[in-house]
């Protein structure tokens, strides 16, 4: 029994190598892996910063592209204002003119003339009139 139990005893002696041989393995392909997982995500994370940045440089430009345009919509309301004060005033002067120019017809509907020449103070008085 002495033989089999030296090669017990020797079969124990030699486990805890072979155990810490497989840990050692076991914790060689973890921290590779975990290595591996870190390398990974640090240049996912270096990618995702660069998108960022290029993304915030397209979203800036937009944000000019629509200052510049509202800018200038508000130059086109500015002006189309103006064109609607000038526009009203127009009115109110050609409805200003046609009255005077009304009243001057008024004054010369009963006139009969025959010839230029009767007529031509009349048309004078309607030209005065009418400035």
């Amino acid at each position: 029994m002495s033989g089999l139990g030296a090669l017990a005893s020797t079969a124990a002696g030699q486990g805890w190598k072979i155990a810490s041989a497989v840990l050692a393995s076991l914790l060689l392909a973890v921290g590779a892996g975990g290595g591996a997982a870190w390398w990974m995500a640090d240049r996912a994370r270096e990618q995702a910063v660069v998108d960022l940045r290029a993304e915030q440089k397209l979203v800036a430009e937009l944000r000019q592209g629509i200052g510049t345009q509202n800018a200038a919509i508000a130059v086109l309301g500015e002006q189309k204002l103006a064109a609607e004060a000038r526009g009203a005033a127009a009115r109110a002067q050609a409805a200003a003119d046609g009255e005077r120019y009304g009243e001057a017809l008024q004054q010369l509907n009963r006139v009969r003339v025959t010839t230029c020449a009767d007529a031509m103070p009349y048309v004078n008085k309607l030209l005065e009139d009418m400035q």
